[in-house]
């Protein structure tokens, strides 16, 4: 099996292959995996580094945008499983441009190629925030989308994109709909990795407006699990949401990063909420459990004790990211 992973050098893409490589996933066995990514400001070939002197492994640094390119890489695909995106919604924010050209046009460009080529299975990485915000209950894949960020706006008209093309020309797509990541390898202007390293720097962390918005987080290693299991098993033209069960506010979030850092309050500030803040996310993963058998499997204490040593031990993959981020700001 031969497998192209766009955005395969990112956070959650980059997991995703060095599972595969590693042999994770048993409907992965033995793989091939060609990793596309365009190599921008959070794509990172440090993240693929335990994976570089595979046989089984080839990183290709191009722009899924690139409709000649993809002609040369998709023959011969058994199947895509498409991470890459623009993903940072404080990003979106100051500038929706390359999220619609990254997360809309890149997608469609895909999935012309796709077609064109003849790739038997597409499975298309989504957000839970497509659905926007949710005071109670938990969203399941029938519910209507009503993003409310011009990155989660993108992400909502990629799905419809990719739904359309099974609708329209019967290519086997299936989307995934995930809540909040964490792990290793973590992009640190995300919170998680930039509460940590700031912290274990003594410095102050942000925290936007009161505290209370609500997030559902997911190990990547669940997420990523999860993918693979609809990548072997999916239905086409379904949706599938993969969450971690553990939902925490902010303020909640915050305290346990506290705690994990040796750290009181006097090390965070408020600071303005963002605009269009969701407040909260949480999504039903029924379908998932019922259809492929999928659990998450780290309980999040052992997952965030894990990630703030992570961090401790690995300044030299943090810290160059840091400093370049600093500087563009």
């Amino acid at each position: 099996m031969k497998i192209l992973v766009t955005g395969g050098a990112g956070f959650i893409g980059s997991n995703f292959v060095r599972r595969t490589i590693e042999g994770a996933y048993p409907e992965l066995a033995k793989a091939d995996v060609i990793v596309l990514d365009a190599l921008t400001y959070s794509g990172n070939l440090a993240n693929l580094s335990p994976v570089e002197s595979s046989p089984r492994y080839r990183f290709v640094h191009g722009d899924i945008r690139d409709a000649a390119l993809l002609d040369t890489l998709l023959p011969g695909i058994d199947a895509i499983v498409h991470f890459a995106a623009e993903s940072h919604v404080d990003r979106s924010v100051r500038d929706a441009t390359i999220f619609v050209e990254t997360n809309v046009l890149g997608t469609q460009q895909l999935l012309d190629a796709a077609l064109r080529c003849n790739v038997p299975r597409f499975v298309h990485v989504s957000t839970d925030e497509v659905y926007g915000s949710i005071p109670t209950g938990s969203w399941n894949e029938e519910c209507p989308l009503e993003p409310n960020s011009p990155y989660s706006a993108s992400k909502a008209g990629s799905d419809l994109l990719a739904r359309s093309y099974h609708r329209t020309h019967g290519l086997n797509v299936s989307i995934t709909r995930c809540s909040n990541n964490y792990g290793p390898y973590h992009f640190p202007e995300k919170v998680i990795p930039l509460f940590v390293t700031n912290l274990i720097d003594d410095q102050h962390v942000p925290l936007y407006g009161t505290g209370e918005n609500i997030r559902d987080w997911l190990h990547v290693d669940d997420h990523c699990r999860g993918i693979a299991l609809v990548l072997a098993g999916g239905r086409a033209g379904e949706i599938y949401n993969i969450g971690g069960g553990t939902e925490l506010s902010n303020t909640e979030l915050t305290q346990l990063l506290l705690d994990a850092t040796d750290h009181d309050w006097s090390f965070v500030d408020r600071v303005d909420d963002r605009l269009g803040h969701d407040l909260r996310y949480s999504v039903d993963i029924t379908k998932i459990q019922a259809e492929l058998g999928y659990r998450p499997e780290v309980p999040f204490e052992r997952g965030l004790t894990e990630v703030v040593a992570w961090y401790r031990e690995n300044r030299t993959w943090w810290e160059p990211l840091k400093a370049r981020a600093a500087l563009q700001s």
